[in-house]
This record gives structure tokens, sequence and C-alpha cells, in this order.
């Protein structure tokens, strides 16, 4: 573990001292100091944030008698149709693998079923049924406003301006290197 990942686990619960972090920086420059100080910060409050509104999110999902992941599907199938269970996967941040015992209790409910792609045997697309799609629109309303009012300590330019940053953020780190 490296001093600054030591330093980030052993404060990660408590408020992170930016600055006592800084001062054990072997970094070559004050500037660069500074950056790592202020990306390290970021990182945590990124993080705090995140799980703050997630856990709202988690509870109002619960409160609906579903998992978090079980949600992810039936909400992604619902508003982007059929999808391959990978790009399920991939919408809902797991992979197919995990995706694939989500999908069997959805379809054991009767909420989502299963087609295998007339073109290519090896594909199968997932589909809500009626059921799925009747509860999805039953619930998401209540799930969006969850999420608003967890946002609510930013005005609407700020969370788009907040989006495009964090969008931006995230392709750089997405990047090789």
């Amino acid at each position: 573990m490296s001093v600054i990942s030591g330093l980030v686990h052993q404060h990660h619960r408590s408020y992170l001292d930016v600055k006592m972090i800084a001062d054990h920086l072997s970094a070559a420059s004050p500037q660069r100091d500074e950056d790592t100080a202020a990306a390290l910060k970021l990182w945590v409050v990124l993080n705090r944030a995140q799980r703050a509104i997630g856990e709202r999110a988690r509870r109002e999902i619960e409160r609906q008698g579903l998992r978090p992941t079980e949600f992810g599907v039936l909400e992604a199938l619902y508003h982007k149709g059929p999808l391959t269970l990978g790009q399920v996967g991939e919408l809902v941040l797991v992979t197919s693998g995990s995706v694939t015992p989500v999908a069997d209790k959805l379809q054991a409910r009767g909420l989502i079923e299963r087609r295998i792609s007339s073109e290519d045997r090896r594909v199968c697309y997932a589909e809500l049924t009626e059921a799925g799609r009747e509860l999805v629109a039953g619930i998401f309303p209540d799930h969006a406003e969850v999420i608003r009012g967890a946002m609510g300590g930013l005005t609407v330019e700020e969370k788009r301006i907040a989006a495009a940053l964090l969008r931006r953020l995230g392709r750089h780190a997405a990047e090789p290197g």
C-alpha cells in the first residue's frame, strides 16, 4: 500500500485533513502537492456524496420490494427496451455473469422474459413483461423524486454543470495511462 493510499484509508472515516496528506507527499513541486491534495479531497467528497445519495435510493428501492440490482435491470429495460444481458450489465455497472442470476429471479417473478435472437441463436435478449412494465411505471416516479430530493442541494444549473464536469472527469479517468 502506498503512503497516499495508506493515509487515505487511515483517514477515510474521519474528516480528511488534506493539508496533513499534502505534507506527507514527496511530489517535486508545491503546485503538484496542491493538485494532489485537491484530487484526494475531490475523491473523498465524491465517494461520500455517492454513498449518501445511493443510500437514499437503496432504501426507496427496497421499500418497493426490490434489490438495487433488480431495480437497475428493470429500469434499464423500461427505458431502453429489449437488451442483451451484457448490455444490461454495462448499464447497471455489473458483469453479465452477475446479471444472469438477477434476470433468473426477475423471470421467475414474471417481470421479464428472455428471447433468443432470430439472427444469432447465441444472443439472448431480456425484455419486460406487461407485469414488469406496470411495476416499473408505478415505482419509477417515486424513485425519481427520491433522487431529485437527494440532489436538492444544487440548483438545476449547478446539476447540469456538475454532470458535465463529472462526465469529463469519468472519460479522462477511463483513458489508459
